[in-house]
């Protein structure tokens, strides 16, 4: 069994994966808050760990990986919406929610094992607050209810802040009904004209950090394998997370192991809708193929910022043209995920290495002598590619030749062919013959160290 090692954020190093039951290993990733359209730095984390679910599934099973990746759709910026459209919590929340399976699907992501819906939890919410107020963890005040921070001695270990840092660097609420400034909210009472629940302190909507807390247990256990989420939800929400979860589980861990992505920025500032310096998903596949958003994200390592430019684009999709040029050339079935890629995965998801790795395979392949061969190192590259949810599509459809015959398709190839061997001997004239050729019938040819591909002009 490939052995996986993981940074674990809580302890700040490497550590090698040991799930608590191999036959259902665990991970829950906080999911989308439904009000807008994803911008591409939400799509970070979900591509990051879609590359690690289906990582886990090749390890441990199909059957074997459950994973949860929640949809928030209760939360103050769902109310604002709501009061500038006119529309319903349910059209909103649905409405994007949509859009962002969609947007996601563009981008190679596959629909987690489980996808919870915060509203349909209340219950789950309440219940924990009763238990986490029992055990003197938190306080009803005013038709809030809190939960008292000084109460939980390890509070701020996942962040590696102690508590005057932390309240000098978070939007800290300060409000008379708190004991203490630190103190964040479980449950708020909810105005007449919005949405709210009925609870033993009124009625009412539950903070956000409760909701995963709540969501999780109820369908992973009181303690997973592995959360993840953005590095920017390390504090306040994980932080938050642990410290109900462990306090209302009598002193249990969350999880085993903490993940977090790096940020994406656009001219090394931080991508936000709050900036209005965010690419929206919805817009990019406009423009560009789901994949090479997807191969751009994973250029860099997940845990690193990365730069979200034009020109990483224009890199990630001649990149993807070399390896469908190699698979285009020399047709071949999906194999075993070769040992390089799948290594490069196991070491913390190092895509970037892994992203070599295809290109050491597309070379053996051109390298490599006699057709079985060259088939075997092809069938290689295809299975590393979807190891990393690329390499999906049919080589012609990537290349939009496949509204061509068969028999317009052989006569191109063969003219790509003879002007490689115009070129080889020298004879440029000829070389230049065939080139004004495919330029007449429309064909934009671009030469690389794979080997020439073509598109349609």
């Amino acid at each position: 069994m490939t052995r996986l090692h993981l940074h674990d954020t809580l302890t700040g190093r490497k550590r090698e994966f040991i799930p608590g039951d191999p036959e259902r290993v665990t991970m829950y990733v906080c999911g989308p808050t439904v009000y807008s359209y994803a911008h591409i730095g939400n799509a970070r984390p979900a591509v990051v760990f879609d590359v690690l679910f289906r990582l886990l599934k090749r390890i441990y099973g199909e059957n074997h990986v459950v994973y949860a990746r929640n949809i928030t759709d209760v939360e103050d910026k769902i109310i604002e919406t709501m009061k500038a459209t006119g529309a319903s919590m349910k059209e909103i929340t649905q409405k994007y929610a949509d859009i962002y399976r969609a947007d996601m699907g563009a981008v190679g992501v596959s629909l987690p094992t489980i996808e919870p819906h915060a509203t349909d939890h209340i219950d789950e919410m309440i219940a924990m607050i009763e238990k986490l107020i029992e055990g003197g963890h938190a306080y009803a005040a005013e038709g809030h209810v809190l939960f008292a921070v000084k109460s939980f001695n390890d509070y701020g270990a996942l962040s590696k802040r102690d508590m005057d840092d932390m309240i000098a660097g978070a939007r800290v609420e300060i409000a008379p009904y708190k004991k203490d400034p630190a103190d964040f909210v479980l449950w708020k009472p909810a105005k007449d004209d919005e949405p709210g629940w009925d609870s033993p302190w009124g009625r009412g909507r539950p903070g956000w950090h409760i909701e995963c807390s709540a969501m999780t247990e109820k369908h992973l256990g009181e303690t997973i394998d592995i959360h993840g989420g953005g590095i920017d939800l390390t504090f306040p929400h994980h932080e938050n997370e642990i410290a109900q979860s462990v306090c209302a589980h009598g002193g249990k861990i969350m999880a085993r192991y903490w993940m977090h992505n790096g940020f994406l920025s656009m001219d090394a500032e931080k991508m936000s809708k709050s900036l209005g310096n965010v690419k929206l998903v919805h817009e990019l596949v406009e423009h560009w193929p789901g994949e090479v958003l997807r191969y751009a994200l994973l250029t860099g390592h997940y845990r690193a910022p990365l730069d979200w430019t034009d020109a990483l684009l224009e890199r990630s999709q001649k990149s993807l043209d070399r390896l469908y040029g190699v698979l285009r050339r020399i047709r071949a079935e999906s194999g075993d995920v070769p040992e390089s890629v799948e290594a490069a995965l196991a070491d913390d998801l190092n895509t970037p290495k892994a992203l070599a790795a295809l290109f050491a395979l597309a070379g053996e392949a051109n390298r490599a002598e006699g057709d079985e061969a060259r088939v075997k190192a092809a069938g290689a590259l295809l299975a590393g590619g979807q190891a990393l949810g690329l390499l999906e599509e049919s080589p012609d459809a990537w290349f939009g030749i496949d509204s061509l015959s068969e028999t317009e398709r052989a006569e191109i190839d063969q003219l790509i062919l003879d002007r490689a061997e115009a070129r080889k001997t020298k004879d440029f004239a000829r070389a230049d013959a065939l080139r004004d050729e495919l330029v007449a019938r429309n064909i934009k040819v671009e030469d690389g160290p794979e080997g020439s591909t073509w598109r349609l002009g």
